[in-house]
C-alpha cells in the first residue's frame, strides 16, 4: 500500500486515492475541451443524480456542489462568496450557491484551474433541497439554456410506495429522457444504459463493503473524513463507468488489507494511533478547514465509524443497488431513497442503527449554517438519539464553504469537552 508523505495541508494518500485524483483531473480536462470537441454538457446535483442517463447518451456531467466543495478545500470559496454577496446575494443563502455564482462571475474557472464549459442542459432531479430549484433558476438566467426537472416525492411516511415510484418513472419516460435525447441528438440505447447500471451496481457493492469494514475493531477507515474521499467518484461524475469499478475494487482491497493486519485508518498525519473513541457523525464537514477539523478528532484517537453525509448521494447499505433488469424503476428508487429525502424520524432511526451496529461510544452533529436540508431539526435529533441509545451526543457549528463561520478555537474546545465527557462516562461505568 503506497502512501505519500503527510503534510499539514493534505492527508496521506493510498494508491486508490491517487487513482481518484487522476480520475478527477482527467474529467475536468475533458470538460475544458468539451465545446471544441462537440461534447454536450449537463449540469446536475449530487443527491438523486441521473449520471447513468447522461453518460449513456455520451454527454458529460458537471456537479456544481462538487465544484464548490473543491473550491472550499483549495481556499478559493471565500473570494467567490464575497463576489456573489457584492452582487446582492444574502449572507444567509446557501454557501454552495454563492460559491458557484461567484465562480461563474469570475470566469467559471473550475477547481483544477481549467475553464468549465457552459451547460447545454440543466437537469434538476430534486431530492430534498428546495435551494436546488432557486440555484438552477439563477443559472438559467445566466446561461439561457433549458432546464428539465424531475420532481421526486418526499418520503413523509418513511417509505417508497408503488405510486411514488410510478410517478417518477413516468416523468423519466415522458420528460427527462426526451429532453436529454434532444440535447444529445440521439436516442437512448437501453443496452448501453443496462451495462452502465451494471457497473454502478458493482461499484456500489464494493463501497458498502468498505463502509461496513468500520464495524471491525479497530476500524480500518474513517467513515466521515476519509469517507468523503471514498464516496467522491460514486456520488459525482463516475458512477456507471469502468474507472469507478476499478477504483472501488482497489479501495476495497486496501481496506481489507488494513483490516486483516489490524491497522486503523490513514489520517492527515499518517496512520492513526490507537483507536480510543468510536463516533457517528451527522452533517456535512466544513470544507474550508477540512484538515483542521479532521485533526481535532484524529489526534485524540477518535475514529468516525459511520456518518450520514457519506450517504447523501445514496443509501446503499440499506440494500439499494442500481438494477440493469429494472433500469427506470431503480433510477426512481435511487432518487426517492437519498438521505436528504428522508423524514426526520427516519434520519433518527438511521443514526440510531449506526450507533448500535457500529458500536459507537458517542455521536457528533456538525450543524452547518447555510444548509437547511441537514441542519433543521438537528437539536431534536440529538435529544432523541441520546434517549434511544444511551450514548452521549456532541454539537458543533460551522458552514460548508464559507470560511467566516469556522471558529477553530471554539470548535476544538467543544470537541475536547465532548471527548472528555466520554472519558468521564467510561470511568463511572468502570467504577
Amino acid at each position: 500500500m503506497s502512501q505519500t508523505k503527510p503534510s499539514e495541508n493534505k492527508a496521506a494518500k493510498d494508491a486508490s486515492q491517487d487513482r481518484q485524483k487522476r480520475m478527477i483531473a482527467g474529467h475536468f480536462d475533458k470538460l475544458s475541451r468539451a465545446k471544441e470537441e462537440g461534447k454536450k454538457v449537463v449540469y446536475t446535483f449530487v443527491p438523486g443524480n441521473l449520471v447513468e442517463l447522461i453518460t449513456s447518451l455520451g454527454m458529460l456531467p458537471v456537479l456544481p456542489e462538487i465544484n464548490a466543495l473543491q473550491s472550499g478545500m483549495r481556499k478559493l470559496s471565500g473570494g467567490f462568496i464575497n463576489e456573489a454577496e457584492r452582487g446582492g446575494h444574502s449572507e444567509d443563502v446557501c454557501a454552495y450557491v454563492k460559491c458557484d455564482i461567484g465562480m461563474m462571475k469570475k470566469g467559471n474557472i473550475g477547481p483544477t484551474g481549467l475553464p468549465l464549459p457552459e451547460p447545454d442542459l440543466l437537469l434538476l432531479s430534486y431530492t430534498g433541497c428546495f435551494t436546488f430549484m432557486k440555484w438552477f433558476e439563477l443559472l438559467k438566467q445566466h446561461y439561457k439554456c433549458p432546464v428539465v426537472m424531475l420532481h421526486v416525492p418526499y418520503q413523509s411516511n418513511g417509505e417508497i410506495t408503488e405510486e411514488m415510484r410510478a410517478y417518477v418513472v413516468r416523468q423519466l419516460v415522458d420528460t427527462v429522457i426526451p429532453a436529454l435525447e434532444a440535447v444529445a441528438g440521439k436516442k437512448l440505447d437501453p443496452t448501453v444504459l443496462a451495462d452502465t447500471l451494471a457497473r454502478s451496481r458493482e461499484a456500489e457493492h464494493d463501497l458498502v463493503k468498505v463502509w461496513e469494514s468500520a464495524k471491525h475493531r479497530p476500524s480500518p477507515i474513517d467513515g466521515y473524513f476519509g469517507g468523503v474521499y471514498y464516496v467522491g467518484p460514486i456520488f459525482s461524475a463516475f458512477r456507471g463507468g469502468e474507472d469507478a469499478v476499478a477504483y472501488y475494487r482497489e479501495l476495497r482491497s486496501e481496506v481489507e488489507a488494513r483490516m486483516a493486519s489490524g491497522e486503523g485508518p490513514v489520517t492527515p498525519d499518517g496512520p492513526s494511533a490507537k483507536e480510543r473513541y468510536r463516533l457517528v457523525v451527522e452533517g456535512p464537514p466544513s470544507w474550508t478547514h477540512f484538515f483542521d477539523f479532521w485533526r481535532m478528532f484524529a489526534r485524540e484517537g477518535a475514529t468516525v465509524v459511520a456518518s450520514t453525509y457519506t450517504r447523501v448521494g445514496g443509501l446503499y447499505d440499506g440494500g439499494f443497488r442500481h438494477d440493469p433488469e429494472r433500469p427506470l424503476e431503480s433510477l426512481a428508487d435511487y432518487c426517492l431513497g437519498c438521505y436528504t429525502n428522508l423524514s426526520l424520524p427516519k434520519r433518527v432511526e438511521l443514526l440510531e442503527r449506526y450507533v448500535r451496529e457500529y458500536d459507537a461510544d458517542g455521536f457528533m452533529i456538525n450543524s452547518v449554517k447555510s444548509c437547511n436540508s441537514f441542519s433543521v431539526g438537528q437539536l431534536l435529533m440529538l435529544r432523541q438519539l441520546e434517549e434511544r441509545t444511551g450514548v452521549a451526543g456532541g454539537f458543533v457549528e460551522s458552514d460548508l464553504v464559507d470560511p467566516r463561520y469556522f471558529g477553530k478555537a471554539n470548535i476544538e474546545n467543544r470537541v475536547q469537552s465532548f471527548l472528555q465527557m466520554l472519558d468521564a462516562r467510561r470511568q463511572r461505568s468502570a467504577s
